[in-house]
């Protein structure tokens, strides 16, 4: 037989020896790693023990420390890891229960509870939990989550089981919070008792008191209410004592308080109240003009688009009708903002036809310095002078306005700044000039569905004013008081006004109490009716 030639044999003896020798290569190299791994686990079972007994020392210490509050924010806390435990042990009894092993999920309930207890008491002692209160309880229930792991309830099905039960939590958190919100706008448009017990007895002394009344019709054409040598400030509102705040504070400030004229508006239920205090109170010389929005005639639903669609039928049932659009925040269902008195700072110059120039401030507002050198600022033509509110994002144009409308697109910058109503000082001339009242009739028509705006004064304010507002000096202004916990001191201190803008208002039980002394001093706590009323 023929043989092959001897170059063709040689390559196939390469081959398998080099085979061979990867193979040996690759033994050796699992063989070293293998005899490292073994020697590194002995070691740790020389030094485990030790270790765990120094990071039990050093966690008793730490726990020795701290609160069941601060112990459920640690990683290392027993309570943390009790509660962590006791969320997976009740994917298990969901699961268990799925299963039918119904004694597994009794035993997980038991030792829930248990666990529960444990934090319970506590909480209650405002201490942490000690080691040999969480051991046994940590082991118990470690066991039983081995016991259900071992019942073949796979990590997969525990995912699932979860994930619905975050899924469920989630719903419930969101459900609480609109709840939350939904309260505390009932809270905030609530009248608490003892301010409710003082409109009455100053509706009583209003209706008894013919004197009162004659008083009232002595001042009513008073020639200081038009005269421009003075200082004029207008508030429209039905919260008796919060307007008597405002004023109290304006002229307790004021160099020269006999030179201020205070413009009030209120509706008819509380005309009477709003005339019986004033009258029978002093104001350090100052004028207190109390107007009746009812008497407004001119102000009807043919001259204003804006009273046309608060007194709509549709305008009623979407602030009035919680079951409709559920998908509306419960924040633009507020019924204040169907209120009439909110909308008339866009009328002040039919008003007031005489008067020149006006500042305008909210109820919910305290003046702490001289509000008389408002007055001399030169606006340099513009309508209104206003404090800026754009240190942060979200107070710009586009989060306000809806810029994906081309009619607000086309004429307004979406980084336009946003400004602040509750502390404003209007040069009346320039906006009859400007017909600035008939650019907001202009903007309250094109948005008739809501679909530019959702709600407020705010959003039509920034429209009608657009290029005509001049930016004041933050200090002039101050918000944040009525929802922020955190505003500066040395801001507070320095500003001429602080606004309590938001839902905890001064004089709610919901107020914020580090603030509440800047407005309770300017409280008549001597007045008879309100020392009645006290403890209501």
């Amino acid at each position: 037989m023929r043989r092959r030639a001897a170059d063709y044999r040689r390559p196939v003896r390469r081959r398998l020896s080099c085979w061979i020798w990867s193979l040996l290569g690759i033994f050796s190299i699992v063989g070293f790693v293998l005899f490292v791994v073994h020697h590194h686990h002995d070691h740790e079972d020389h030094v485990e023990q030790p270790v765990l007994e120094r990071e039990s020392r050093n966690e008793q210490v730490v726990h020795e420390r701290m609160n069941l509050t601060q112990e459920m924010l640690s990683v290392n806390s027993y309570a943390r890891q009790i509660a962590e435990q006791t969320t997976l042990a009740k994917a298990y009894i969901i699961i268990a229960k799925e299963h039918n092993n119904l004694h597994l999920a009794w035993e997980l309930s038991t030792k829930i509870r248990s666990c529960q207890l444990l934090l319970s008491k506590a909480a209650m002692r405002d201490e942490p939990i000690s080691l040999d209160e969480a051991e046994p309880n940590i082991r118990s229930l470690s066991s039983l989550i081995l016991k259900a792991q071992d019942a073949h309830y796979d990590i997969a099905t525990t995912m699932m089981t979860m994930k619905s039960h975050i899924q469920a939590l989630e719903e419930r958190a969101n459900a609480a919070s609109v709840q939350s919100m939904m309260f505390g706008q009932l809270t905030a448009e609530s009248l608490p008792k003892n301010l409710h017990c003082l409109e009455m007895k100053l509706m009583a002394d209003w209706l008894t008191k013919k004197s009162l009344q004659d008083f009232a019709d002595e001042r009513r054409n008073s020639p200081r209410l038009v005269d421009n040598n003075l200082y004029h400030f207008c508030i429209f509102s039905d919260n008796l004592l919060a307007v008597s705040v405002v004023i109290n504070s304006t002229v307790a400030n004021a160099d020269h308080p006999k030179q201020l004229v205070f413009h009030v508006v209120t509706d008819s239920i509380h005309y009477g109240v709003m005339l019986a205090w004033f009258l029978n109170n002093d104001f350090k010389g100052s004028t207190v003009e109390v107007q009746n929005i009812d008497n407004f005639t001119w102000l009807n639903s043919s001259y204003s688009p804006a009273v046309k669609q608060l007194m709509s039928t549709d305008s009623r049932k979407y602030y009035f009708d919680g079951s409709q659009d559920t998908g509306v925040e419960p924040k633009f269902r507020n019924p204040k903002y169907i209120h009439l008195l909110n909308h008339l700072r866009f009328y002040i110059p039919e008003i007031y036809p005489q008067l020149e120039k006006i500042v305008f401030l909210d109820d919910d507002v305290v003046v702490q310095k001289d509000l008389t050198p408002l007055f001399s600022l030169d606006l340099h033509g513009n309508v209104n002078g206003a404090v800026e509110t754009c240190l942060e994002a979200f107070h710009r144009y586009y989060k306000y306005l809806n810029f994906s409308n081309p009619l607000i697109s086309s004429k307004f910058d979406p980084q336009a700044c946003g400004w602040a109503f509750g502390m404003n000082v209007f040069d009346l001339i320039a906006w009859r000039k400007a017909s600035v009242t008939a650019r907001y009739h202009y903007w309250i028509e094109q948005n008739a569905d809501r679909t530019i705006w959702k709600l407020g004064t705010l959003p039509p304010g920034l429209l009608a004013f657009y290029g005509m507002t001049e930016p004041l000096d933050r200090r002039w202004h101050v918000l944040g008081l009525g929802y922020d916990v955190n505003v500066d001191n040395r801001l507070i201190e320095s500003a001429a006004v602080v606004h309590f803008n938001g839902n905890m208002k001064p004089w709610l039980k919901l107020r914020i109490n580090r603030y509440r002394p800047l407005w309770e001093r300017y409280v008549n706590q001597t007045h008879p009716h309100l020392q009645d009323c006290a403890t209501h």
